[in-house]
Parts: C-alpha cells; sequence; structure tokens
C-alpha cells in the first residue's frame, strides 16, 4: 500500500492511498483511526503534501562509508544522530528555497522510515512491527555553515531542508538491496543501495528509541551514500529510491 497525504476538495487535507484509477480517500489517519472511504479522485485534482508532518525528524551521519569518506570522515562506531525541526519539512513539488546566510547547500538523499506507534528502547527484533512504511527524502544541508558551526543544527534546519515524499510505502522492504539515486537537472549525482548501509534500519531505529520515544509519525533519516552536491535556484533536484518513487522539488531563493 502507497499511502499520500493530499490536499483534496475544498482544500481538505486528508490521506488517502493510490490505486489504478486515482487516490482513494480515507477517514482519519494510518497511525490512529483509519477508515477507507468510497471516494477515487483523479491524481490530477489533488496536491500531493509531505506524506506526514512528524513531531520530529532523526537523521543519520555518515551512515554510508562512501559518503563518510567523501566528507574527510571515518565511519562512526555508533550512528551519529541529529535533529531537523518539522518546519524544514515539505512535499513533492515544493521549492527548497536557498537561504541567504549560506552560498553552498547540497542535496543528500535518502531513505525516511515513518514510525507507526510509540516506540521507547525497543529491541532491534521488534523494530519492524513500529514501523508503518518508508519513504523518499532530501537532507538538504548548507554545508558551509555545517563547517563554520561545528554543530549541523543550523546547517540541517532551515524551512524547506527536509523533503519527503511522494508516499509512505508500507510494503518496502529494508532488508532487501534498493536503488537510491538524487540527480539535478537530470544528471545523476547520487547512486547507491540500501545495501551499503553502516547501520541497518533494525539498528537505528533501536538506537535512537533508545535516547528519545518515538512517536507515531516521526520520522528517521537513514544517511546518504556519495555524491552529495550543490543546488542553486533554478535547478530541479530529484530522490529517487527503488520501490518508493521519486520526490521533485524545485530549487529557488527565500
Amino acid at each position: 500500500m502507497k499511502i499520500v497525504r493530499i490536499d483534496a476538495e475544498a482544500d481538505d487535507i486528508t490521506y488517502g492511498t493510490v490505486e489504478p484509477d486515482g487516490i482513494r480517500l480515507y477517514h482519519g489517519s494510518p497511525f490512529f483511526q483509519w477508515e477507507r472511504s468510497e471516494t477515487v479522485l483523479p491524481i490530477t485534482e489533488v496536491k500531493l503534501l509531505a506524506p506526514v508532518i512528524p513531531t520530529k525528524v532523526v537523521a543519520v551521519g555518515k551512515n554510508y562509508a562512501d559518503h563518510a569518506a567523501e566528507m574527510n570522515s571515518d565511519v562512526p562506531d555508533t550512528p551519529i544522530v541529529f535533529l531537523k525541526p518539522p518546519t524544514s519539512v515539505i512535499g513533492p513539488l515544493s521549492p527548497i528555497r536557498i537561504p541567504p546566510q549560506s552560498q553552498e547547500v547540497h542535496h543528500e538523499a535518502e531513505l525516511a522510515v515513518v514510525m507507526g506507534k510509540v516506540a521507547r528502547n525497543i529491541d532491534p527484533d521488534d523494530v519492524y512491527s513500529h514501523i508503518l512504511g518508508y519513504t523518499a527524502a532530501n537532507d538538504v544541508t548548507a554545508r558551509d555553515l555545517q563547517r563554520s558551526d561545528g554543530q549541523w543544527a543550523r546547517a540541517k534546519g532551515f524551512d524547506t531542508f527536509c523533503p519527503l515524499g511522494p508516499a509512505i510505502d508500507t510494503e518496502f522492504d529494508p532488508t532487501e538491496p534498493h536503488q537510491i539515486t538524487a540527480s539535478v537537472n537530470d544528471e545523476i549525482r547520487q547512486d547507491g543501495t540500501t545495501a551499503d548501509l553502516v547501520f541497518d534500519v533494525a539498528n537505528l531505529v533501536s538506537f535512537v528509541s533508545s535516547i528519545m520515544t518515538l512517536l507515531p509519525g516521526d520520522v528517521i533519516l537513514t544517511g546518504t551514500p556519495a555524491g552529495v552536491g550543490p543546488i542553486r535556484p533554478g535547478d530541479r533536484v530529484e530522490v529517487e529510491i527503488e520501490g518508493i518513487g521519486t520526490l521533485m522539488n524545485p530549487v529557488t531563493t527565500t
């Protein structure tokens, strides 16, 4: 099942599922009360939004060895985690806005985990029962500010710096290898596979849940493969994950 969050009829924001004929609308949300309706809207009549607005986005740094190498860094012994604010989240087709404070903003294609249940101190063997599904993400980063600040909150936290979408795939299997790419204006920049994750999904979610309680709808970004690079106003950035789909965002200024 592919779950989407949409702006539908009369500016009504709701959830639905992707079907051959369009988007099947649901009442409630997939995290709590979830009731199928009889309404199916053509995809051309809805606007796709970020598939979830989490209470927090927990991101993981240097979780691909090739990306750690291109950052002149070693692979960490334990996951490096940081937070992106919910206000950084945008959906498909929404613009990434380059802030005036940065002269070097980069794309980072990532697999995102969407939690379905409350999780605290869960064992890796029990992780998958707490996950709703998976989506594509772009961990947009002001690289110059990341270097100058010595910590990552400002560089990762600007509004629009966390595109998510296009859908939450509930049948995606993270234990199988899936291609993950990022392209800018149709030029492929990143081309990796989720098989190269240093810390896999089960161990990442377990680790994060040992630090903070994860709530339904919270998102964990699992890291990016090598090939990160600059994006500029006028660019079109696409993150594609095999089995999930393509997340496209234009780039503009604030």
